[in-house]
Formats: C-alpha cells, sequence, structure tokens
C-alpha cells in the first residue's frame, strides 16, 4: 500500500514537472519551480501573521483553493505552496516561485486548522481614488472597525452587494490581516480597500454625496428614501460612530428590531449590520 502512494506521488511529480518543462515559455507559468521549501521561506511565510512584516514586505498570505484562485488574476503572486495532488488538479499558475510540499511540511506553513493543500503569498495593491470615481457610487466607510474577522465579513457583504470601494479609518483592522483575508471568501479581489483620514475623506465628499450612519435614534432605514449613490458609514464594535464621524453625517438611519418596543439583543454584529444596510439601498433599486 505505502508503495503504491510513493508511486503515484512519484509520478504526479514528473508529470507536473513535464507539464512545466515542455511549456516553460509559457507566460501563465511560474519562473521557478521546487521540490522542498526552505527554511527561510518558512520563516518569511510564519513572519507574515504580524503587521509589522506584512507592512515591511508589502506582501500578505492567502489559503484555500477558492480563495488563492480568485486572488491569483488579480494579485502578484509570490510564492504558492502546495501539495502535488492540488498543483496536479491546479495545472498552469501563474506565480514567481511554485513550490511543491508534502502535507507535513505544508502543516508547517499552514494557519488553518483544517489545510487545503494551497497557500500563497501576495504583493499587496496599490490603491488609489478620486471622488469623480466614486460621486455616483454607493461605498462604505468604517469607523474604526476592530476585529479582523468582522472586517473580512463586511469586505465580503460588499463584494455580494456590488459595492467595489471601502474607505477604512486609520485604526480599523488590517485588511491583509489573515484572519481578515480569510472571512473575504475572495472579496479582495473584486473590491478595493483603501485606508485614509475618514474625517478629511469625509469633509471631500459630503458635498457631493449623502452621507448615511445607522444610529439608535436614526430614522426607520425601510421607511426613509435612500438614494442609489452615497456613502455608508458603519461604526466601531463598541462605541458605534465616533463623534466627529458623526458631525458629517447628513441621514442618520435606524435598522429597528421587532417588534418594535420589546426588549431584544442590544445591538446588532457590524457584519450583519452593514449586510442589511446594503441590502435594503439595493432592494430599493428593483
Amino acid at each position: 500500500m505505502l508503495y503504491q502512494e510513493n508511486a503515484q506521488l512519484y509520478f504526479v511529480r514528473v508529470e507536473v514537472y513535464a507539464r512545466l518543462s515542455n511549456l516553460s515559455n509559457s507566460s501563465n507559468l511560474s519562473n521557478s519551480y521546487y521540490f522542498m521549501i526552505s527554511k527561510s521561506k518558512i520563516k518569511l511565510i510564519k513572519s507574515l501573521e504580524l503587521k509589522k512584516f506584512r507592512d515591511e514586505t508589502g506582501l500578505f498570505v492567502a489559503e484555500g483553493t477558492k480563495l488563492v484562485l480568485d486572488l491569483l488574476p488579480v494579485f502578484t503572486c509570490t510564492i504558492l505552496a502546495a501539495t502535488p495532488e492540488w498543483l496536479h488538479d491546479n495545472p498552469l499558475l501563474k506565480a514567481d516561485e511554485i513550490i511543491e510540499v508534502d502535507s507535513s511540511e505544508f502543516n508547517k506553513i499552514s494557519n488553518l486548522k483544517s489545510p487545503q493543500g494551497v497557500l500563497a503569498v501576495f504583493a499587496k495593491a496599490e490603491s488609489a481614488w478620486t471622488l469623480d470615481d466614486i460621486k455616483q457610487k454607493l461605498v462604505l466607510a468604517l469607523d474604526d472597525i476592530q476585529d479582523p474577522g468582522n472586517l473580512g465579513t463586511i469586505l465580503r457583504a460588499a463584494d455580494w452587494f456590488g459595492i467595489t470601494d471601502v474607505f477604512c479609518s486609520e485604526h480599523t483592522a488590517d485588511t491583509y490581516n489573515p484572519k481578515t483575508v480569510q472571512a473575504t471568501m475572495g472579496a479582495l479581489a473584486r473590491v478595493r480597500v483603501h485606508t485614509v483620514n475618514l474625517v478629511d475623506f469625509l469633509n471631500t465628499c459630503k458635498d457631493s454625496m449623502p452621507v448615511y450612519g445607522t444610529f439608535m435614534d436614526g430614522a426607520n432605514i425601510y421607511s426613509n428614501p435612500l438614494s442609489e449613490n452615497g456613502i455608508i458609514v458603519m461604526g466601531n464594535e463598541g462605541n458605534g460612530i465616533s463623534q466627529d464621524i458623526e458631525a458629517l453625517v447628513s441621514h442618520r438611519l435606524l435598522i429597528p428590531n421587532f417588534p418594535m418596543g420589546q426588549v431584544t439583543s442590544e445591538s446588532l454584529n457590524v457584519g450583519v449590520a452593514t449586510a442589511l444596510v446594503c441590502a435594503e439601498f439595493r432592494r430599493r433599486l428593483q
């Protein structure tokens, strides 16, 4: 049985190597292919768990088949580490380096409880915007969202509802935190994330776009007029929208509980609240 498994692994390696060799001039292939991951590469990958090193290198990590395949056409991939079986099922991928690793090696670099056999190191995307780019759109502005999982969920919701630009305050969780990246489920391939001074951003935009925010004393979102374009501000998990930002909100909205006036949970998770608000804005377009 062990001999058969080793033989199968050998032929997978031969097949992958032959495919790479025969098509080495293709622009879809990596510059380099390795059958072993070095200690220095393991150290680099593990270091990217920390924001300090993500900022220094301009790199981040993504894991899992769907996430990696979604990001590969959009971000520059510097390292793709995968098992031979995964490479056999997903041939001709573009990366600076492709490293074939066995299961034990892969467990050394994976952050997932149930690794899927592929991990990629990508270069961060450059972020740029102008008022003309966004003034006819619906965009999100995040005021100090702290939890990486919540941020990832919000980006995933933005992607679902066709919101292509999200503006994060300087104290919002890091977009490229591994927990954020995993929670986006590939939304980073379609949603542009901009880190800005949120007060300056809103002052720049407020004369050209309505600014919405959710408050406990706001107007019922389900009966209040909503525009096709605008900025939706979502506040911090514990403190809501800060005073400086609140002063720049032109339309105060409420997501009502049901039935109105009955004692329920104190508040909604910010990811859930964002999805509800985006859904109502998009529903009005139908």
